[in-house]
């Protein structure tokens, strides 16, 4: 669950689009430079200004269609790529191609960037629309792939330490709190597990095993065989590390070294909150990659909130040349001989480039935006292979700050009662109070209470408005409840600010089939195998994103905005690349993607 999830009501349309922010439409003409038409702003504007958003172009429509159209036909494409959404995954893409020379256009459906690592604002409230716990954050190693994106497009922002990544209250009365410093955590663990001491030492140093062979390696795309061949040389040992680790789960492994059975359902407690499934259903590159950043690099919360990520990305972005649309909401992805040509608006409006980059899920890309399209062999046995992860009921809160204690962690994971409902709908709670780290974002004397568990689409299916608006508060007030009980007595009673949301509100403004995060295995999977890359069978056309290698979370959405562009970049000529060794890498991944 610290993977990216939105809020309830966060885009309420009763709100003006300037309560979400600081974003702003503008008047300014978003057109085709090279037919005399003005284009964004291209002068270098500090990091921390404004991103406006612009809505429609101010042109003649049908001149712009006449445009765009000769543009198509000559094949000299204003846009070397088109990006659908402005997610993480997205922006981080879109990002790289435009430092290294790409023409870029980014389509995003909403009024501000970022999807479900934006952020609303009420009352006075910075709420971000999901998690909080931001990896990625820190000055060292290759894996602080959010700091290294920003540096990319000149951007740098403040950030906040957090001393410790999550609070664990769990059946029990276990309570076990992720320090930042490795060494602390570790003492806490043994201290309640004294006879796996050993047990515990192997697992997580198999976990620093392959974050170090990761975080030694300069990260790029493993569908591009120039950089897979030359970092094979470079770092042998590393490389022959992680491929032995990634046909593995986290619990298979967990296994081996531990056996009591308390002790491996904490593993299956820190998986979950990675993956949304147990560890053993969780890869073990994927668990490393959190359960060791936490302390290499640590949690380190932004200034002003998450979603100056992606205004700041977004801004970048215009800076290098490149341009976003908002209110752009895709509809049609366009073909033309076999090949993703174009994409089509809702409102009619299409726009043509050498690439199209989906930041949707595959589900919303194949079974939405490709319409009248066979689904490729390769989707088939994707869906084969992994289901849509569960979506999330979300509740945000502002509360009197005199309700929490003065030493109260930032976040908090709860499952009080009985191991087996870690992964029901509404078993377990995540608790994130950002106030705790940067009092700004709420009215004075106030902490906001970002409170989220999982929930399935068919539970909130087949209702009325009323009954739907009045479920919607019984199981809020079930899980405010329990959270009283469990750790802040009088909670009920602090309350002066809430809003709730469902899985409903997730697919209807994240543009997310059923609402979901990303993809789980059906079954226990071999570790990332089956997980697919960037391309696609489509010439034309790659994804990004959560249901891209290598998964959930902001970490993984990152490397996979950078695999990306690295991949799109050899394909249209901008880096280095072998077609012939393309060819026999992109046969030989995708007969290893069947043995999972």
């Amino acid at each position: 669950m610290l993977v990216s999830h939105p809020n309830p009501q966060l885009f309420n349309h009763h709100h003006k689009p300037t309560k979400l922010g600081t974003l702003r439409p503008t008047n300014q003409t978003q057109c085709l430079s090279k037919l005399g038409f003005n284009r964004w702003s291209q002068r270098r504007r500090r990091c921390n200004s404004t991103v406006r958003p612009q809505s429609v172009l101010s042109v003649d429509d049908e001149v712009l269609k006449s445009a765009i159209k000769a543009d198509r036909n000559s094949k000299n494409y204003r846009y070397d790529v088109i990006v659908i959404g402005s997610g993480i995954g997205g922006l981080v893409a879109a990002t790289q191609l435009a430092v290294k020379g790409a023409r870029v256009l980014v389509l995003e459906k909403y009024v501000i960037p970022g999807g479900s690592s934006g952020f609303y604002q009420r009352d006075g409230y910075t709420f971000d629309v999901g998690s909080s716990v931001m990896f990625g954050f820190s000055e060292k190693g290759n894996l602080n792939l959010i700091t290294q994106a920003l540096a990319a497009v000149g951007c740098k922002m403040q950030v906040i330490p957090d001393p410790t990544t999550v609070h664990f209250h769990l059946p029990h009365n276990l309570s076990v709190q992720v320090h930042r410093e490795y060494s602390e955590f570790i003492t806490e663990l043994i201290s309640k597990f004294p006879h796996e001491k050993q047990g515990i030492l192997k697992f997580y140093g198999e976990c620093w095993k392959i974050f170090n062979a990761l975080n030694s390696l300069e990260l790029k795309s493993l569908e591009e065989p120039i950089y897979l061949f030359g970092q094979f040389f470079k770092k042998p040992l590393e490389c022959l590390t992680l491929a032995y680790y990634l046909p593995q789960n986290a619990g298979d492994i967990a296994r081996k070294f531990i056996k009591d059975p308390e002790l491996l359902s904490f593993i299956d407690a820190e998986c979950f909150i990675v993956s949304t499934v147990n560890a053993v259903q969780t890869p073990m590159i994927n668990a490393s990659m959190v359960l060791c950043d936490r302390h290499f690099g640590g949690i380190n919360y932004p200034v002003g909130g998450v979603g100056g990520i992606a205004k700041s990305l977004a801004k970048g972005l215009v800076d290098q040349g490149s341009e976003i649309l908002y209110k752009a909401n895709v509809t049609n992805i366009i073909m033309e001989g076999g090949k993703a040509v174009g994409v089509r608006l809702s409102d009619g409006r299409e726009f043509f480039a050498k690439t199209i980059v989906s930041n949707a899920t595959r589900w919303d890309t194949f079974g939405k935006l490709l319409k009248g399209e066979d689904l490729p062999k390769d989707e088939q046995n994707f869906q084969k292979l992994y289901v849509k992860a569960p979506s999330f009921l979300s509740i945000h809160m502002g509360v009197k700050a005199e309700i929490l204690p003065p030493d109260t962690d930032c976040h908090h994971f709860v499952l009080e009662d009985n191991w087996t409902s870690l992964e029901k709908p509404y078993g377990s709670i995540f608790l994130s109070i950002p106030t705790i780290l940067d009092s700004s974002l709420a009215p004075k004397g106030r902490h906001i209470l970002h409170i989220f568990t999982t929930a399935s689409m068919e539970d909130w299916k087949g209702m009325s408005q009323e009954d739907y608006e009045a479920k919607k508060e019984l199981v809020a007030e079930e899980i405010i409840s329990r959270l009283e009980k469990k750790l802040f007595p009088g909670l009920k009673s602090s309350i002066v600010f809430k809003e709730v949301g469902t899985p409903k509100t997730h697919k209807r403004y994240l543009a997310r089939d059923n609402g979901t995060y990303g993809p789980m295995p059906r079954g226990n999977l071999k570790g990332l195998l089956g997980m697919p890359f960037n391309t696609t069978a489509i010439d034309g056309l790659y994804c990004v994103g959560d249901s891209c290698f290598p998964g959930q979370g902001v970490i993984a959405v990152a490397f996979s905005g950078v695999m990306c562009a690295h991949r799109v970049a050899a394909d249209i000529g901008i880096e280095k690349s072998s077609p012939v060794l393309d060819a026999a890498l992109l046969r030989l991944l995708g007969w290893l993607r069947t043995l999972a």
